[in-house]
Parts: C-alpha cells; sequence; structure tokens
C-alpha cells in the first residue's frame, strides 16, 4: 500500500485529447475522435503506474500527452509541481529535463544516420553546458547503466539487435537525469526472449536512479511484474485503478475482470479453471462513442441506467478508483 505521505510527482486532472475529423470539398470540421476523454490520476515519486488496455483504447496517446508532445485539448497536468498543459514553448523547453520518454519501436525512434555516440549525447547539446571531453564521459557513464559495451559507441543504430537499441534509447532517455519517464511500450517491438531483460534494466535503474514511471503496455502479466499500481483504459476513459495486488487478486470492472480472464495461466491445473469472459461486438469507435457508459455495448452486466448516464470515475475503497454503476452506491459505506 502507498503511503499517502509520499509527494505526488505526476498530477492528470480531466485530461483531453480530440483530434479534429474534416470532410467534404472544402474540409469542414464534421467531429472529433475522443482519443482520450477525461482521465485522471497521479502517480506517486519513485513509483510505476501500469496503463494497460486494447490496442486503440488512447494508452499511448495519454503519454504522449501527458509529456506535451500533443498540444492537449483540455486538463491540467503538473508535473513536479509545473503545469505544463497551458506552458509556452520556452517555459517546457525548460521542462524537459525533468521528463522524458522511451518509445515503442526502438528501430524508429533512432535517426539511422547518427553514431551511439551522437544519439545519446544530443539531449547533452541542446540542454547543458559541458565540453566534448565531459559529454563524452556522461555518453560512456550511460551506455555503461544500460549494458552497453562503449567500444560500441562510433556505430549506427543498424548494427544492433532490437535490445540493443532500446538500450540505446533508454541511455538517450536517461541522459538528462529526468525524474519521470514514459515507458511507451518499450518491450513490445522485443523478441519474448529480451523482453525480462529490459524490464529488468527499467527496475534496477528505478532502484538507482528513483525514477517514477508511466509504464505503458498491452501485457498484463509484465505489467504485473513491474507496476505498483494500474490503470485499465477502455476507449479513452479509465475504466479501474488500484493498487497492483488488489486488481490482480479481485477485479472489480467488468472490463478489467474479462481482460484478466484472458491472460494465459502457467499452471495447468489453475488454467484448467479459468473462467473466461467472453465479451461480444467490437470496440466502438472514439469518433462516434455510446451514450451513457463506453462499456455498455459489450458489458455482460449492463443495467438500463448503464445506457444513459456516464458513471463517475470515484475512489469506492481506499486506493481504488472504478467507473461502473455496479459500484455508484457503495462509496458512501466504503470503508
Amino acid at each position: 500500500m502507498l503511503d499517502e505521505g509520499r509527494k505526488k510527482l505526476v498530477e492528470v486532472s480531466g485530461l483531453k485529447m480530440h483530434f479534429p475529423i474534416y470532410g467534404g470539398i472544402i474540409r469542414k470540421r464534421v467531429g472529433e475522435v475522443k482519443a482520450v476523454d477525461g482521465v485522471s490520476f497521479d502517480i506517486y515519486e519513485g513509483e510505476t503506474l501500469g496503463l494497460v488496455g486494447e490496442s486503440g483504447c488512447g494508452k499511448s496517446t495519454v503519454g504522449r500527452a501527458v509529456l506535451r508532445l500533443y498540444e492537449v485539448t483540455e486538463g491540467s497536468i503538473r508535473i513536479d509541481g509545473y503545469d505544463i498543459a497551458d506552458a509556452s514553448p520556452e517555459k517546457l523547453r525548460k521542462m524537459r529535463p525533468t521528463m522524458q520518454m522511451v518509445f515503442q519501436d526502438p528501430q524508429a525512434s533512432l535517426n539511422p544516420r547518427m553514431t551511439v555516440a551522437s544519439i545519446i549525447g544530443e539531449p547533452l547539446m541542446e540542454h547543458t553546458k559541458l565540453n566534448k571531453a565531459g559529454r563524452l564521459a556522461r555518453i560512456y557513464e550511460l551506455m555503461d547503466a544500460v549494458g552497453l559495451n562503449r567500444d560500441f559507441a562510433n556505430r549506427y543504430p543498424h548494427e544492433f539487435s532490437g535490445g540493443q537499441r532500446q538500450r540505446i534509447g533508454i541511455a538517450r532517455a536517461l541522459a538528462l537525469n529526468p525524474k519521470f519517464i514514459v515507458c511507451d511500450e518499450p518491450i513490445a517491438a522485443l523478441d519474448v526472449s529480451i523482453q525480462a531483460q529490459v524490464v529488468n534494466l527499467l527496475e534496477e535503474l528505478q532502484d538507482r536512479l528513483g525514477l517514477t514511471y508511466l509504464f505503458i503496455s498491452h501485457d498484463l502479466s509484465m505489467v504485473r511484474h513491474i507496476a505498483d499500481r494500474v490503470a485499465v483504459m477502455y476507449l479513452g476513459q479509465i475504466a479501474e485503478l488500484a493498487p497492483r495486488d488488489a486488481l490482480y487478486a479481485e477485479p472489480l470492472h467488468p472490463y478489467t475482470r474479462a481482460l484478466l480472464s484472458a491472460v494465459p495461466e502457467p499452471d495447468p491445473s489453475l488454467e484448467a479453471r479459468v473462467e473466461r469472459v467472453i465479451l461480444t461486438g467490437d470496440v466502438p469507435s472514439p469518433a462516434n462513442p455510446p451514450k451513457g457508459c463506453n462499456f455498455c455495448t459489450r458489458c455482460p452486466q449492463v443495467m438500463p441506467v448503464c445506457k444513459v448516464i456516464e458513471p463517475d470515475f470515484q475512489q469506492i475503497e481506499p486506493g481504488r478508483f472504478v467507473a461502473c454503476h455496479l459500484f455508484q452506491n457503495t462509496k458512501t459505506t466504503a470503508g
């Protein structure tokens, strides 16, 4: 259980990211894709918050919006006490060293025309006044930290494996001593044999450097390994947020139950007893979400109220939040 006295490093409230849809001959705005629609969460210092959900639910958009790689439609984002949602480009540039990102595809996120030393050293060129010798010393230090041989400093990204390329991306993210790192599916493009190595490296760096992570993934078993708390997203909104052990032991939201029931169980005797929750239908379009609860078109426990009124995202037990009408009346009695 998290200590309530710990500092909140990241505070996101009412975050919305709506992308306009244009149509017709005169390219008139005819609608919008509600990729993220009113998301709120906090991340404590030194914590890993896992963000999970199906493909297309808005996880990566949340990660990019939190770092202001997108201009947010609405909401507030505070990182280390500073509101960056409306920050000017100059103020945002000063904040960049505090917050960094590890991208999903290590090949696409590295410039193929730059050497490893140039890639890792680029943030140092932009944000520090180190001389050439100081930069090189820092580059070697970062390569040591992520397990890359210093002799590879003048090689190019195509000469490395996927796991090594991701280590280069992690070294680049660490260059400016950030406090907060968004890990956007950092292991999704890697071989299964390499995934555990990268996750163990992230955990080791967190312990050593006191880092705070937003770990975005669709791999629920990996999130169970690395996260302290888990937020489950569906169609642009958070359905449930809870401490990891509580969420995996007793999921509350019907969508979370369905999601966790699909995770393979390594023990065959336990796997045989798992009750699969099969959801019918497809995920609705974020350009035209259903009225009421976003999950009402697929929920096995849907009620008439679900199709009319959107449920509040509220705390029903200490540290446990859920947006579901099944729990809307338990708030006052929870304890």
